[in-house]
């Protein structure tokens, strides 16, 4: 199997190819094709499994394709809230999406954002400030459900929730399923679709990077200083870092670690 079966554009199969990543792991073969299909999801997948990319490629396709304007998606933290970000400008490549991820509640969020990542606690504090308007949210992601309890942030978690409409897409992960949460999930979910990733058997992600000869390798590594023009000019357009974008999207040689939280 291949991105392409899934139902991606062609616009996001290149980008992915071009970032050098030849098949989907578990995760993103069962999720992609059901957040492109609209459904509410429950998603139970270990940490490393490449669901990051399973919720962000397919949100780039279905904004391209205007069947959603403004996409919410709640991390557990602001680190996990950077790398989601990066994410997403790194396969954003030839669409035109503009990201926001909020790291310490000072940004200027524009209007032209489509999509706003944050922790709960910050997502409060700009939405409180009127910094951004969570009314219309056509999307919601909460990555991971699981570690934001850990992080003692449910609690501000369904104060967003509460400002957020109630018809929308639902996409929720866990990297493991809590009873004490189900109440929680029974408000954010409608009728969804529960996908389970076997821990033993998702370990693909390292797999699923395309491997390079040895001189290859080399040459990559000579190359880690060079600006890429286009990376350059890209980051300029669309801003997706609000102007600091990060230095390893930049530069030739290098395939930015696909690593999840």
């Amino acid at each position: 199997m291949n991105f392409r079966d899934l139902g991606l554009s062609e616009q996001t199969v290149k980008a992915i190819d071009e970032f050098g990543i030849t098949e989907p792991t578990t995760v993103q073969a069962d999720v992609i094709p059901a957040i492109l299909e609209g459904r509410d999801i429950f998603t139970i997948a270990p940490v490393r499994c490449g669901k990051t990319m399973s919720y962000v490629l397919p949100l780039l396709d279905i904004i391209h394709a205007k069947k959603a304007k403004n996409i919410l998606i709640v991390t557990a933290n602001s680190q996990a809230a950077v790398k989601t970000s990066d994410c997403l400008a790194i396969f954003n490549k030839y669409h035109e999406i503009n990201g926001a991820a909020i790291q310490n509640g000072e940004e200027d969020i524009t209007d032209e954002a489509n999509v706003i990542i944050g922790a709960p606690d910050l997502l409060l504090d700009v939405a409180e400030n009127a910094k951004v308007d969570l009314s219309g949210v056509d999307i919601l992601v909460v990555d991971d459900i699981n570690l934001i309890k850990k992080n003692k942030q449910l609690e501000n978690l369904e104060k967003v929730l509460d400002m957020l409409p109630g018809e929308k897409q639902n996409v929720v992960y866990t990297n493991r399923r809590a009873k004490e949460m189900q109440g929680l999930l029974e408000k954010i979910l409608k009728a969804p679709e529960e996908i389970k990733v076997n821990k033993d058997k998702e370990q693909e992600v390292e797999a699923s990077i395309r491997k390079q000869p040895a001189a290859e390798k080399k040459t990559s590594t000579a190359a880690v200083s060079v600006l890429d023009t286009e990376a350059v000019e890209l980051s300029k357009k669309y801003n997706s870092f609000n102007g600091k974008t990060p230095a390893f999207i930049l530069v030739k040689g290098i395939v930015a670690e696909n690593e999840d939280k």
